[in-house]
């Protein structure tokens, strides 16, 4: 049976719940039922039946989500091992020692949320809370404190090779894999991603040409000159969020901070996925190219993630930071920590199920060869995404609604499936920058102590910026096929949109005396 335009409903009453409930959870659960009726003759009863009969727990007990389920899990465990064992306190404190100006303070601000790659609440408590007091030393504004924690938290959790961000993505990936009957590595596809993720690129590249040119523009010139002049790092009246958010970040003391305690577990989950990738694929029975692509992604970072977290408790039970049962606690608390990961993930796999059964990838596709030309895929998918992720404040239920949609329509239509996947993973970052409900926007705000609502206007202006020049950079790629001359394109428009609102929307001038 064939259903045409309405095999479209289950994922646009997902997205429609969504945007109104600003709630992925129940917008994702009642695609899956309305699909399901559909399936089942129209019967509610019988579709809430089968949504959990046919989809959902046929969903959980593949082999594949299983997996993908466990080292989410793990991972959150090795994060809850990294706060408490307080190795990012240790490197921001060897970092604010060797910082003596305001230029340097920022640098040393976006080095550290570009070294904690793994996880971007982790990211966004740890550097603002850390770097605040050096920041505020140097005269630097609170706003662009929290300006540049937001931009480096979410893109780095895109463009670095392990994060819970990355087995996430990894886990819709391989579904849909299975899905459309495709081989391939769910992890090599993901990495493919990466150097065409032309917003999360942009972004961090504008935030090295402002600290570096110590360039600003709009009401974020406006903060840094009321900071370098005044010594003022908030606003008059400004309401920075409770901080009750990062009161669990510095869990131990200073003397007992040491910067291994985070290089040598994220060390060792790094060194070890090659050879677990060559293990895993039959390395030397097959040579080393057929073993990288039959190797299962998902059992070697759930492998090395394993080693990495016994490696941190062990480290923390020796330096006597925690016992045995306060590592069992780390455990526990790291997989409660993901739960509301394996609730978005096992929805997203059950709604793409559905969308397979009804046909509507096919119908997608053959809508768009009939209506779009292939050429302008990827930049309908960015700016989708951006929608989504803006008016939901989640990239997770962005790349949940989106990715099932966005692989099918790119192996139909001959599309780079590489060039797609990242244009659904740059418009969710590039929405959840611009969204002031988003959960990484307003955990920025509480760990940087900056007024929440200064924050989202400030950075409004930079990360419409960066999403301008990522249109461009999809349009191009997507025109030309080639992500050289999109990335390239991106960046000549990210530099000249900054440098001509620098000159037409810098900060006004003040005649009061700067403050030594």
């Amino acid at each position: 049976m064939t259903f045409g335009a309405f095999s479209l409903l289950p994922p646009l009453l997902a997205i429609v719940l969504a945007l109104v409930t600003r709630n992925v959870i129940p917008a994702l659960f009642c695609g899956v039922w309305l699909g399901a009726t559909m399936l089942a003759g129209g019967n509610p009863a019988a579709g809430l039946y089968d949504t959990f009969d046919t989809f959902i727990i046929p969903s959980v007990g593949d082999e594949w989500s299983v997996t993908v389920l466990i080292y989410c899990g793990l991972f959150g465990v090795l994060i809850g091992v990294l706060e408490r064992s307080g190795g990012a306190q240790a490197i921001a404190r060897w970092i604010s020692d060797r910082v003596g100006s305001r230029r340097g303070a920022q640098g040393a601000t976006m080095g550290l949320g570009v070294l904690i790659f793994f996880e971007d609440y982790f990211n966004a408590l740890t550097v603002g809370s850390v770097m605040r007091p050096i920041t505020d030393k140097m005269k630097v504004s609170r706003e662009k404190l929290a300006y540049i924690v937001d931009s480096t938290s979410a893109p780095m959790c895109l463009l670095g090779p392990v994060s819970t961000w990355v087995v996430f993505v990894m886990g819709l990936i391989g579904t849909q894999l299975v899905e459309m009957g495709v081989s391939g590595s769910e992890y090599l596809i993901y990495l493919s991603t990466i150097p065409l993720n032309f917003y999360a690129w942009l972004a961090l590249g504008l935030i090295a040409f402002l600290v570096i040119t110590q360039w600003d523009f709009g009401p974020m010139a406006t903060a840094e000159r009321r900071a370098r002049t005044r010594g003022e790092v908030m606003a008059p009246g400004a309401m920075p969020p409770s901080e009750t958010h990062v009161d669990g970040i510095e869990a131990v003391s200073e003397e007992h901070a040491r910067k291994r305690n985070m290089l040598v577990p994220i060390g060792v989950l790094l060194v070890m996925i090659p050879p677990l990738f060559l293990w895993t694929g039959d390395f030397p029975d097959n040579d080393l190219i057929t073993a990288v692509g039959n190797a299962k992604g998902g059992l070697s970072i759930l492998l090395a993630t394993l080693v990495a977290v016994a490696v941190g408790l062990t480290m923390g039970m020796m330096q006597k930071l925690f016992d045995f049962r306060g590592a069992m606690d780390i455990v526990v608390d790291g997989i409660k920590s993901m739960t509301l990961v394996y609730i978005i993930l096992t929805l997203a796999w059950s709604i793409g199920s559905v969308t397979s059964e009804l046909g509507t990838a096919g119908y997608l596709v053959t809508l768009a060869e009939a209506s779009l030309s292939p050429s302008l895929v990827p930049v309908l998918l960015f700016a989708i995404g951006a929608v989504v992720a803006f008016t939901t404040g989640t990239s997770y239920g962005t790349f949940a609604i989106m990715i099932p949609i966005a692989m099918p329509v790119a192996t139909a239509m001959d599309l780079p499936l590489a060039l797609t996947i990242a244009a659904v993973l740059s418009g969710g970052i590039f929405g959840d920058h611009c969204s002031p409900i988003s959960d990484t926007t307003i955990l920025t705000s509480a760990g940087s102590s900056c007024d929440h609502i200064d924050h989202v206007r400030t950075q409004l202006p930079y990360a419409l910026t960066a999403g301008s020049a990522g249109v461009v950079a999809f349009f191009v790629a997507g025109l030309t096929g080639s992500a050289l001359l999109g990335g390239a394109s991106g960046v000549v428009v990210l530099l000249t949109i900054a440098i001509a609102l620098r000159l037409l929307w810098g900060a006004p001038r003040e005649r009061t005396v700067e403050v030594d």
